[in-house]
């Protein structure tokens, strides 16, 4: 079953006072790129985690983001009260002598420099929360390739209907083709005789040249390989990870409705070759998601 390489998956879960939220998002790529965000206190984990995550995701460009937030009162900042009570005199004192009573000096004590300071605890990484860590990202990754799988589906069903346009786009080519052959013998010997009188024109020459002709726009082989290459890709979606199968299987299909195309010399053939070409496009389009 083909899989989608746009996806999205969200895991969250609490250890201790944490909160702990992991985002997965991806879309096309012809390798894996992925872009890792986590908190510094788990950076010395981030090698392990990127080759985990390797072996789940085979290819994308995808982003994940791990994100902790605290579920208890704590204050980020620290106050230097001895400097707070310091400026704060300083400037009683100036706003006495300068006879100014309507100053929030509290206001102005908590602006200078150094009063308020952001704490950052250095603690060593708890392995417990580091296990949770890791659970809480497979959780998301699992999401993620469920999100995957249900997009692979949607490709699926929209591969298999224009695959099967142009199969029976190829089967109205097959039923007027003996036609076509008839036609063109029928004009060229029409044409012929605007120019030429019947009895100067040697008919075993004529015959030799028409069939040698007619050879050169038989597309018996190429209706047979297309058949063959439609029924592969249809085959090969069952396949995991058959992506860059099915851009090989419909490069194999392109060629061979352009040969058609160039063989045809018929407007009603050409016709469904046009379509055949639109469909194809849009395989194409879509393929670019295909992991």
């Amino acid at each position: 079953m083909i899989k989608s390489m746009t996806g999205f998956g969200k895991a969250t879960n609490e250890f201790s006072s944490k909160k702990i939220t992991v985002e997965v998002r991806s879309l096309n790529s012809k390798q894996l790129d992925l872009n890792l965000r986590m908190p510094y206190s788990y950076k010395e984990k981030e090698l392990e985690l990127r080759a985990e995550i390797s072996k789940q995701i085979e290819r994308g460009k995808v982003d994940i983001s791990i994100y902790t937030e605290s579920l208890q009162e704590t204050l980020p900042i620290a106050i230097n009260k001895t400097l707070a009570k310091t400026y704060y005199k300083e400037l009683k004192s100036l706003s006495e002598e300068l006879n100014e009573t309507n100053t929030d000096l509290l206001a102005l004590t908590m602006k200078m420099p150094d009063v308020l300071k952001a704490e950052r605890e250095i603690v060593e990484l708890d392995l417990e929360e580091w296990k949770m860590v890791k659970a809480t990202v497979d959780k998301a990754i699992e999401a993620f390739q469920k999100f995957r799988d249900d997009e692979g589906k949607t490709l699926s069903n929209e591969f298999t209907t224009r695959i099967n346009i142009i199969n029976k786009l190829l089967s109205e080519i097959i039923s007027i083709d003996a036609a076509r052959v008839d036609n063109i013998r029928t004009r060229i010997k029409n044409n012929i005789a605007d120019v030429i009188e019947k009895e100067k024109i040697d008919a075993n020459r004529f015959e030799q040249e028409l069939i040698y002709y007619i050879e050169k726009l038989d597309i018996t082989e190429e209706k047979l390989r297309l058949k063959t290459h439609l029924d592969y890709f249809i085959e090969a979606m069952k396949e995991l990870g058959s992506g860059r199968k099915l851009g090989f299987i419909s490069q194999e299909i392109g060629r061979e409705i352009n040969t058609i195309g160039s063989k045809a010399n018929d407007s009603s053939m050409q016709k469904l070759v046009v379509q055949m070409k639109d469909e194809l496009e849009k395989i194409k389009e879509q393929l670019l998601n295909v992991l």
